[in-house]
């Protein structure tokens, strides 16, 4: 079993947390004025491309059976190791 360590709460079985995808992507400022601005395949774009990058990786991490926090982790997608976890605007927050 995987154990994934929750900022608050410690480590727990990865069967509590939920996958948010991929971290630190730059949202438009305002979608509701900045959507009539893109073309359908910048919003395309936006939406669905992401890096699927091989090896360290930030991540978006839900702690849905337990705090029900969100906080952000860098894995290795190799190893499927975790180096970090941090509440989402943190700056480091070592493993």
């Amino acid at each position: 079993m995987l154990l994934i360590r929750c900022p608050w709460c410690g480590e727990r079985a990865e069967s509590e947390f939920t996958y948010g995808g991929e971290a630190g992507i730059a949202r438009p400022v305002d979608a509701a004025v900045q959507e009539s601005r893109l073309t359908d395949a910048q919003w395309g774009d936006y939406l669905f491309m992401r890096t699927n990058s091989c090896g360290p990786f930030r991540e978006l991490w839900l702690h849905a059976h337990g705090c029900r926090r969100w906080f952000e982790a860098e894995r290795d997608t190799r190893t499927y190791v975790f180096k970090s976890t941090r509440p989402l605007g943190a700056l480091e927050d070592p493993l």
